[in-house]
């Protein structure tokens, strides 16, 4: 070695187009194609306004290629577009920046928005504006991915999970939200037994967090596949409405499925809720947790929100009396406080909290590796509707994802994060030739016997056929 340099020469390659640094990353095209969905975009979603250029399905995998392979902006394309090898294995040229954000443009409407603070009511500040056809699109490839994936397993239960989260800009477009800083609250519905995000809306950063989850909760459950027979919904306190706890208790709910939605839903911890908690006597009151600094207990009171109708829909409210170790105080001053949870559901206090509470690991764990894995968490442009676009595009991606894990790749992968399956699959080095007119990729047997990139071929290939088969 010399002046600390590994012993080895850098050659430029004459001819890139036989070498890629990524041979994994067309699985991701592969399993949308596996799908059948690049015929559901072609349908869905129409932007081109004359027939030359790149169509739809093309912009649409070359969105999803990219946040995959984590791109956290349309620039990035130019990334894999280097990469000529890559190119090669897709079969033809990657759409660039200019293209792709036209695209993105298209899914804005300032009609829409002009038309959404119109409907606002004389003290109504923020509002949701509708979406344009081109993202209701995206919507529909989504559902459709959903639904056939889900086909695949043919499961038959459902635990949807509800959350927003908050993308910081600095755009001069985006609100103020309520954490003090700028940006957008998107919400979206999880289901946690197939790992797939069923349901998106779009919301700018000043739109109160319980504002209207009632249309977006119902879109999700339409969207589940006819086969689920069990119905189950968790949410924090931004879906503790009326409107939504009627349309969930009510088995003959308008615009959802028939039959019992079994759901816990953190609920406002209003004074009336408060002076039952503090009534409870010592004795009811059951250990839940000892944690290091506090003392978890649980207990039901009796309570009933509004003119609720008790008989028809009876509801159970599971509080929590987190206290203090002796001497320490929460931040405003006091060493008690209680939380509450409405539920219909029977069971055991204390087993229906926990299940409560693995909402933190479903929707919240989302949220996570889409903002910080696949480019959700940086709008990329002004645009209302084309932010909305890049994020429903980073749920697809997510969904994709979770599509190739579950179909295709070795249970040695099934919960791999997206940064994951880039270290381990989608970042394979891999020689390309041609023998009898077929293009050849080779890659190490060392890489082969982790990822069985064969074997994962031959299984989209198989879903592809029982997905076009009916």
């Amino acid at each position: 070695m010399s002046q600390g340099l590994l012993p080895y020469t850098v050659r430029v390659e004459r001819r890139p187009d036989t070498l890629t640094a990524r041979a994994g990353l067309p699985l991701v095209v592969e399993t949308l194609r596996a799908l059948g969905l690049e015929a559901v975009i072609g349908e869905a979603v129409r932007v081109r306004q004359r027939a030359s250029g790149y169509p739809e399905v093309e912009k649409v995998e070359a969105l999803v290629l990219l946040l995959a392979a984590g791109g956290t902006c349309v620039d990035d394309i130019a990334v894999l577009q280097a990469d000529p090898g890559l190119t090669r294995l897709l079969g033809r040229r990657l759409p660039g920046a200019d293209t792709l954000r036209q695209f993105l443009y298209a899914c804005h409407d300032s009609a829409l928005i002009t038309a959404a603070q119109a409907q606002r009511k004389p003290d109504q500040v923020a509002y949701i504006p509708a979406e344009n056809a081109p993202l209701q699109g995206l919507a529909r490839v989504n559902t459709a991915l959903v639904q056939r994936v889900a086909g695949q397993g043919r499961g038959t239960r459902a635990t949807v999970d509800h959350d927003a989260t908050i993308q910081e800009s600095e755009k001069r477009a985006a609100l103020a939200h309520y954490q003090g800083g700028r940006g957008y609250q998107p919400a979206a519905l999880y289901w946690v037994e197939q790992d797939l995000v069923v349901a998106d809306e779009y919301r700018d950063g000043n739109v109160p967090a319980a504002m209207d989850n009632l249309r977006l909760i119902q879109r999700g459950f339409q969207h589940l596949p006819a086969t689920i027979t069990e119905y189950f919904f968790r949410a924090d306190s931004a879906c503790y409405d009326e409107r939504v706890l009627r349309w969930l208790a009510d088995p003959q709910r308008p615009g959802g499925p028939r039959g019992p939605i079994g759901f816990t839903i953190s609920a406002d911890m209003t004074e009336p809720l408060h002076a039952r908690c503090t009534a409870v006597p010592e004795t009811d009151w059951a250990l839940l947790e000892e944690r290091p600094a506090e003392t978890v207990r649980c207990a039901e009171v009796e309570f009933t929100p509004g003119d609720w109708p008790k008989a028809a829909w009876p509801l159970r409210y599971l509080v929590l009396q987190i206290r203090k170790t002796q001497g320490q105080l929460f931040a405003a001053g006091y060493d008690t406080k209680y939380l509450a949870v409405v539920t219909n559901r029977a069971g055991a206090i204390a087993d229906l909290i926990r299940w409560h509470w693995q909402k933190a690991g479903t929707i919240e764990a989302v949220h996570d590796v889409t903002k910080n894995e696949l480019g959700a968490a940086v709008p990329p442009c002004g645009r209302f509707g084309a932010n909305a676009a890049w994020y429903r595009l980073s749920l697809l991606t997510y969904n994709v994802l979770s599509a190739l894990k579950s179909l295709a790749l070795p249970a040695a992968l099934s919960a791999a994060r997206p940064k994951r399956l880039r270290f381990v699959l989608f970042t394979l080095a891999g020689r390309l030739l041609t023998h009898a007119g077929q293009l050849i990729l080779r890659i190490s047997a060392d890489a082969e016997r982790l990822v069985e990139l064969v074997a994962a071929r031959t299984r989209l290939a198989a879903v592809r056929v029982r997905v076009a088969s009916g």
